[in-house]
């Protein structure tokens, strides 16, 4: 690394911004403090305009795990954007992405969370169509365009609370949930919450958001944008456990993280199956923050963080060994080639099923073990419980195809040694994979949980992920005479490998329509009566009237002497009249 280039400075800065967070964080949670900070910005008269800061545990911890995971982001693009010429401007976006996310932790105030939130929106925008080319554009617009309506719901909340005098929401939760109109303020946080969030019906967005650079995907599908819903959630969470809202968010949070871990096995795109674990993941923290556990959401959110940015960079460096091919069909035998990077690969996919004593284990398995213990319809567990099934499944999938089975020669390797500044990133996160969960256990949950079940209730995480496994071993072995090759279940494999219909009907189902009615507006008024009436009318009457006025001007005798005949019989005309 070049020692003053804006990589390493920014690697520097957050690096050293993550170390503070930590230290702050600890001394937080041991003395059980919150800070409030007020910043004056300008006091005019009786007017001031404030910026507010909250400072507590659950903030401080988040801002740690963004930035530690943003500093190895920007490391790892060091190398893997090291054929890009604007290198510094992809660097400068991931940071405006970065402090826009630490502007929405920090906020207890709907107007500056609403600055982050639509900073993330823009940033990510711009980080999604960077390849510029058609399926980048096409899949920006669907992110920004689904994101918009979070934005809006925000819009509206931050107008519902003029009522109350001030923004500051932090001081309004306990007897918002008293006040009745205020069931509207939750809807439209649960709504902005879905839209940031890809639950149901909005989900079409996050794999198409795929198309950006694999760092960018690392950051934002592990601890910045999609997580910004769940956080706002925990933020909101006294007023939103007094709604019907929020049992309407478990079961489509539910459907979510079922959708998703169907999808991903049908899945043949490298990053798409992990963009859709990620969903299935968020379908899991926003399931088990609407039953009122926000801290196990909270703990979930942080440790999935540490292995999805670690899956995304392994994902990203094997792209790139494979001439920028990412059908996982084509690639096999990974692991004789490029040890330490199958190495961080596979652990943080088995931290991602939650096998014993990795990081994904302590919260997936405290989440289950609450769901058992919890008092909830059939209907719920068993949406769990298949899911989990569902997540072993794809992932003994995924280290089938890449790590075991032989290698295909259709795509030529390009295998180069493995690269150390990408390795040094990866392993600062694999360090975080392997610890953070308990680690974070112990901060977070100042007594332990002890929670009694019977055996089999206990063991139910075990016989589910021993399935998913079994079938993920047979599913990688599957030859094209196998029976889901039938014609006969083509129509519901088609169903179930596009997320049921969603992308379909979430762009093409509305825009067609919506796009064709601003084409038809654009024609009639745009370019119609509103030309007509307005810019091209008024340039024709003025062209019409300076032409005339011109004609007049030119020394043209015979004008002067009708002009002043002209003057005189209305001066006679005037003084007769007189």
């Amino acid at each position: 690394m070049n020692k003053y280039s804006l990589c390493f400075i920014s690697f520097f800065f957050l690096f050293f911004f993550m170390l503070m967070n930590l230290f702050l964080g600890i001394y937080f949670i041991m003395n059980e403090m919150v800070m409030f900070m007020e910043w004056e910005i300008i006091s005019f008269n009786s007017m001031n305009l404030v910026m507010s800061l909250l400072l507590d545990p659950i903030s401080l911890m988040f801002m740690m795990f963004v930035s530690l995971i943003s500093a190895s982001v920007i490391m790892y693009s060091k190398s893997y954007m090291s054929s890009e010429l604007n290198l510094n401007r992809f660097i400068i976006l991931v940071l405006l992405f970065v402090f826009s996310m630490i502007l929405l932790i920090i906020s207890p105030n709907i107007i500056s969370i609403i600055l982050g939130w639509d900073g993330l929106g823009l940033v990510s925008y711009c980080l999604v169509i960077y390849y510029q080319n058609i399926k980048s554009y096409n899949a920006g617009m669907l992110t920004v365009l689904s994101n918009r309506i979070g934005d809006v719901m925000i819009l509206m909340v931050i107008a519902w609370m003029v009522n109350y005098g001030s923004w500051n929401f932090i001081f309004y939760l306990n007897f918002m949930s008293n006040d009745y109109p205020m069931k509207f303020i939750s809807f439209m946080i649960i709504l902005a919450a879905m839209t940031k969030s890809a639950q149901i019906p909005f989900s079409s967005w996050l794999p198409a958001a795929m198309a950006a650079p694999t760092p960018v995907s690392a950051l934002v599908h592990s601890s910045t944008l999609v997580t910004a819903g769940v956080y706002l959630l925990i933020r909101f969470n006294n007023l939103l456990m007094e709604t019907m809202f929020i049992k309407f968010l478990l079961l489509v949070s539910g459907l979510t993280m079922f959708m998703a871990g169907i999808c991903a096995n049908y899945e043949f795109d490298l990053k798409k199956i992990i963009a859709l674990s990620t969903l299935s993941q968020l379908g899991l923290m926003m399931s088990i923050l609407s039953m009122g556990y926000y801290e196990l959401a909270y703990f979930h959110l942080l440790t999935h963080a540490m292995f999805k940015a670690l899956l995304f960079m392994c994902a990203g460096k094997v792209i790139h060994l494979m001439n920028n091919n990412q059908d996982i069909r084509m690639m096999g035998g990974l692991s004789l080639y490029i040890p330490l990077t199958s190495l961080c690969l596979n652990i943080s996919n088995l931290a991602l099923c939650g096998i014993p004593f990795l990081a994904g284990f302590y919260s997936k398995d405290l989440i289950l073990e609450i769901v058992s213990m919890s008092n909830l319809n059939f209907l719920v567990f068993n949406l769990y419980y298949i899911s989990t099934g569902l997540t072993m499944f794809y992932t003994i999938r995924l280290l089938m195809y890449l790590m075991v089975n032989d290698y295909n020669l259709s795509v030529i390797y390009n295998l180069f040694e493995e690269d150390y500044i990408m390795l040094n990133s990866m392993f600062i996160l694999l360090f975080m994979s392997l610890i953070s969960g308990s680690f974070l256990s112990w901060m977070i949950f100042s007594y332990p949980y002890m929670i009694y079940l019977s055996f089999n209730l206990k063991m139910m995480v075990i016989y589910v992920s021993l399935l998913g496994m079994i079938m993920g071993v047979l599913i990688s072995n599957m030859k094209i005479y196998s029976l889901n090759k039938f014609m006969m279940t083509y129509n519901l494999s088609f169903f179930l490998t596009l997320m049921w219909f969603m992308p379909s009907l979430s762009t093409y189902g509305l825009n067609y329509y919506f796009l064709k009615f601003g084409q038809n507006l654009l024609k009639t008024v745009d370019m119609g009566w509103s030309e007509l009436y307005s810019g091209q009318g008024m340039y024709k009457i003025i062209k019409y009237y300076s032409l005339i006025n011109y004609i007049y001007q030119m020394n043209n005798f015979k004008i002067y002497l009708y002009s002043f005949v002209l003057w005189m019989m209305i001066y006679i005309f005037l003084v007769m009249m007189l």
